[in-house]
């Protein structure tokens, strides 16, 4: 048995409407997946399950999310040695512990090529740095992501599949697999 993290693009299913995390948990477990968590009400999963290829593991969780939400959601995998690898990879972690909100890791299916970083540099303003790590993209924020200008050109057209979390996520389900 192997312990996944899975992230939810968006958890905003249209209409004003939200997915349950209670219903999300059940979708987990209706595809044999075990002991679904979360992690705050915003598509942060660890479960377990057989072992299998992320790959695998995302789309079973895609087709099921759209079989029973009636959406299609990119939904991020990895194992949690992944998990774990990903967080120790953090380039900011010196920050200070009130920054943790600003720093950001734009966790990726497919890796990103430093290729990519010039062109984003050209979005960075007032103090904004950017890294990838192990093909993620981690950013931090000197004033709140939410001013940047950065994060318009996050987009899954610019840098293929996949989605934002700040370090107190990141940390929060490192420490939910038990690292």
């Amino acid at each position: 048995m192997t312990t996944y993290v899975a992230l939810l693009h968006s958890i905003v299913l249209g209409g004003g409407r939200r997915v349950v995390i209670s219903d999300l948990r059940a979708t987990v477990e209706s595809i044999g997946f075990r002991s679904p968590r979360t992690l705050v009400a915003t598509g942060n999963l660890v479960f377990e399950a057989d072992n299998e290829a992320v790959a695998d593991v995302e789309a079973a969780l895609e087709t099921a999310f759209t079989r029973d939400f009636g959406k299609h959601v990119d939904i991020i995998g990895r194992s949690a040695e992944d998990w774990i690898a990903l967080a120790a990879g953090n380039p900011f972690s010196d920050a200070r512990a009130s920054e943790a909100p600003n720093i950001i890791v734009r966790a990726m299916r497919t890796p990103l090529s430093r290729d990519v970083l010039p062109g984003l540099q050209r979005h960075c303003t007032d103090g904004e740095k950017i890294r990838i790590v192990n093909g993620d993209l981690w950013i931090h924020f000197p004033a709140k992501p939410s001013t940047s200008k950065l994060v318009s050109a996050l987009t899954t057209k610019r840098l293929g599949v996949g989605t934002l979390r700040n370090w107190n996520t990141v940390r929060g389900l490192r420490d939910m697999i038990g690292a």
